[in-house]
């Protein structure tokens, strides 16, 4: 009997050492600024390739969509981390939503206007007497900010532009309701070239080219995750791991591009736009180690202050990027 007893504690203690031994990997969720693309092709690829898994990790990728605003996910509990455009995060942390900047994987901006030749447009100085698309919601500003340092009024008064407010498509453009749209390197300039126009027909304006770009894809958490030990340690595997996947994006585009098709449960993505987006995204990437240019931040910063009469933010931002995170790596 005694010996009986002591078999069934010596399993019991072995159930307990083999469970310690299986822990299972730390949780976390990553909210998507956008619907599942190639634009978020490194976190996929890292999901996908086990680069979460060597770190300990099970990561959770939520898609996004028009009706979904990822500080708004973040403030109600529903994800760990969002990504989203710097505009976004640093109007949404002035109106007391304490996000913070961890890590900064998009060191480029895709963000362009494009317009049809046939308008005469070939500077920006043209842009005068014309119709200009445009994204609201934050992603308005580095135009206003463009058009104020050019001095073209935006009110649709002599000698300035008139703003259209453009919805996600290129749709204004296609039926000559706009001169010029907003486009994206990667998504919307495509969208013209596919829908019949071709790009000799184009003139494009590159926000980066004309000095007027601001941050898009970067990595935000609550204030309250940085005070955690714990946390930091989690977000610092999950970013290393998140630079891994871009990494091997950018070095098997088309195998990242079916690995992000393999996740689009809408069945709405094609495979040549996707091998085109992950191609083009990678150059926004650009090799990044995932840390946040501080000089880059300051101009956009600065773009984002100097939006007339209406600034996406209204005075200099106070503890808006940490390098807690990418100091870890």
């Amino acid at each position: 009997m005694k010996a009986l007893k002591s078999l069934a504690l010596a399993s019991v203690l072995g159930a307990g050492l083999f469970a310690t031994g299986a822990q299972a990997a730390d949780e976390l969720t990553l909210q998507l600024k956008w619907v599942t693309q190639g634009q978020f092709a490194g976190y996929y690829v890292a999901k996908d390739k086990g680069f979460y898994e060597e770190e300990d990790l099970d990561v959770t990728i939520k898609p996004g969509g028009p009706d979904i605003a990822p500080p708004q996910v973040i403030a109600g509990g529903g994800a760990d981390v969002i990504i989203d455009w710097m505009p976004s995060a640093l109007a949404s942390r002035e109106k007391g939503v304490p996000l913070v900047n961890i890590a900064q994987p998009f060191q480029k901006s895709g963000m362009m206007l494009t317009c049809r030749k046939e308008t005469g447009i070939s500077s920006p100085e043209d842009f005068r007497g014309k119709t200009l698309g445009v994204w609201f919601f934050g992603n308005e500003y580095p135009f206003l900010s463009w058009m104020s340092q050019l001095g073209i009024a935006t009110d649709g008064s002599d000698g300035g532009v008139t703003v259209l407010k453009q919805g996600f498509n290129v749709d204004p453009l296609l039926q000559k309701q706009a001169d010029c749209i907003s486009t994206m390197t990667y998504n919307e300039y495509w969208q013209v070239i596919d829908a019949g126009i071709p790009a000799e027909e184009l003139v494009v304006f590159k926000y980066e080219d004309q000095g007027v770009a601001t941050l898009e894809d970067g990595l935000y958490v609550l204030e309250s995750s940085l005070e955690d030990p714990a946390m930091v340690d989690k977000l610092a595997r999950f970013v290393k791991a998140s630079m891994k996947g871009w990494a091997y994006a950018a070095e098997n585009p088309e195998e990242a591009a079916e690995i992000v098709l393999e996740n689009d449960a809408t069945g709405a993505q094609t495979e040549k736009h996707q091998i085109r987006m992950v191609g083009e995204i990678n150059k926004l990437v650009d090799g990044s180690d995932g840390k946040l240019d501080m000089a880059a931040y300051e101009r956009t910063v600065k773009s984002l202050l100097s939006g007339g009469s209406d600034p996406v933010i209204t005075k200099e931002p106070e503890g808006a990027t940490s390098t807690a995170v990418t100091d870890k790596l």
